[in-house]
């Protein structure tokens, strides 16, 4: 079995004193490089990856914030902690703001030296952790798990394409099983908004009173079983996009609420009176054609028109015959995959 390598520090302090006493305290569990300028460090970091960089702040030449700067645009995954001595703490509190992981105050004792490369470094894998995330999902719902070359779908794709880096909002229509949840997180991750979250409601599942509470939470005591405040998807939405599928299903008291979530970003929680702002844009998608429920009477006239800022109409199977045996190998052979089957 292959040994995980130890994380690599790189030291960097015009004072050799310093440089030896941290390559001492931290050489037996992680590799330390040290170097006596900022110069030095940018030139080793542009032929050998690094973890964590230690460096002071007040050095002659380039000083550690320079240093940092320089770090965080061209090396952003790399942590850097920032050294400095008690009469600059001031220049620790500047470099926290400026974007440092940590900071150590001189002398530096051992255990305050290990606790805080150990969080940095931590803190590193979480977030090297959530990119790993961040991917997966992309690859799970992503533009190119959407299947089909026919033109009926191209048009899809491009319609996609036209819409995803905006703020528009998106009606997805189609019959069930055409794909209209996966084409509203390909709308997400091609969008600017793709490292904010993504959240899903299906309206149809729940009924009326949970709904509004979900959509836009509650106060603790709101009703019998609020023990305490909750967020609505809305809140947790936040940044990113939020789903609300089978939007047609929606009663018509919710579709008030929603109305007016959507003109002004502002709603209260079930049961509150502190109003709370979001920034989401919202994709909705529905199996019934929305424009009839309007005319019927069933769907509020002004929320389709709130929603329907660009739609996107997925065509049924029946318009897509030609796509049957691409979808037919997709679905086998990740059943296979799912099973640890041959296909």
């Amino acid at each position: 079995m292959t040994e995980t390598p130890s994380p690599r520090i790189l030291v960097v302090d015009d004072d050799k004193a310093v440089r030896i006493a941290l390559k001492v305290n931290l050489g037996k569990s992680y590799q330390v490089t040290e170097v006596d300028c900022a110069e030095k460090a940018l030139k080793l970091l542009d032929s050998k990856a690094m973890d964590l960089i230690l460096t002071d702040v007040a050095m002659p030449g380039m000083g550690g914030m320079a240093l940092m700067r320089e770090v965080r645009e061209n090396h952003p995954e790399v942590r850097v902690v920032v050294m400095t001595g008690y009469g600059s703490v001031a220049d620790a509190v500047d470099a926290m703001k400026a974007g440092a992981d940590d900071y150590l105050i001189k002398p530096i004792e051992r255990a305050a030296l290990i606790l805080i490369v150990e969080k940095a470094l931590e803190k590193k894998a979480l977030l090297a952790e959530l990119v790993s995330l961040r991917q997966e999902v992309q690859d799970k719902y992503g533009f190119e798990n959407l299947i089909g070359t026919t033109p009926a779908m191209l048009a899809v794709y491009e319609q996609i394409d036209a819409v995803a880096d905006s703020n528009a909002r998106v009606l997805v229509e189609g019959p069930t099983g055409t794909g209209k949840e996966l084409i509203s997180h390909a709308i997400h991750y091609r969008s600017s908004r793709r490292n904010g979250p993504i959240i899903r409601v299906n309206c149809a599942a729940l009924p009326e009173t949970l709904l509004e509470s979900e959509l836009f939470g509650h106060e603790k005591g709101a009703f019998t079983s609020a023990i305490r405040q909750h967020r609505g998807k809305f809140e947790q939405a936040n940044g990113g996009t939020l789903f609300l599928d089978e939007i047609g299903e929606v009663s018509p008291a919710v579709q008030a609420k929603l109305l007016r979530a959507l003109e002004s970003g502002e709603f209260q929680r079930v049961g509150g009176s502190v109003t709370v702002k979001v920034d989401v844009r919202v994709i909705t998608a529905t199996n019934k054609d929305l424009l009839e429920e309007v005319r019927g009477g069933r769907f509020r006239e002004d929320l389709f028109y709130r929603l329907n800022v660009f739609r996107i109409q997925v065509p049924s199977l029946s318009e897509r015959k030609r796509d049957i045996p691409l979808l037919v190998n997709h679905f086998v052979k990740h059943f296979a995959d799912e099973n640890n089957r041959e296909v």
